[in-house]
């Protein structure tokens, strides 16, 4: 593949300044470059949420430049969700919400399928904020279960 520097704003924006196109597994370099940067200064939600905005816009115009529906190159919506799965967590989490993240991805389950079918930059944007958040979800339940006492209440 090779890196390359899109030469709009919008494709500077959806690929990350080119991250996207650095290895065969775009999504997976992405979220990593989301991880580091929020490993180097943790990013706050108001971020994350313009962060979100400004992907959906650019995802979209750089998809109708190049005439393809969700081009694999556009890792804007997978540092989104990246960001969305490791925030308010305690950073102990982070590398396996990280993990759980790329899986939630790649597999791509109910809600998450649904809000790909959203158009445009919406729907490119939308499954990774939505499997943000289903991961986030999922790891707060899982060391609450755990690790906060939540299995106690089962064996009173």
């Amino acid at each position: 593949m090779g890196y390359r520097m899109p030469e709009t704003w919008e494709g500077k924006i959806g690929t990350v300044g080119g991250v996207g196109f650095l290895t065969g597994m775009p999504g997976t370099v992405g979220s990593a470059a989301a991880f580091l940067v929020a490993v180097v200064h943790p990013v706050p939600a108001w971020f994350i949420l313009a962060f979100a905005g400004l992907a959906v816009w650019a995802s979209d115009r750089y998809a109708r430049q190049v005439g393809r529906e969700d081009p694999p190159e556009v890792v804007a919506d997978e540092v989104v969700g990246t960001w969305v799965a490791i925030w308010g967590l305690p950073f102990g989490y982070w590398l396996p919400a990280l993990c759980l993240f790329r899986v939630i991805d790649i597999l791509k389950p109910i809600p998450v399928s649904t809000s790909e079918r959203l158009p445009g930059g919406w729907g490119i944007v939308a499954d990774d904020f939505v499997g943000g958040a289903l991961t986030n979800g999922i790891i707060r339940a899982a060391g609450w279960l755990f690790f906060g006492g939540g299995l106690q209440l089962f064996f009173r």
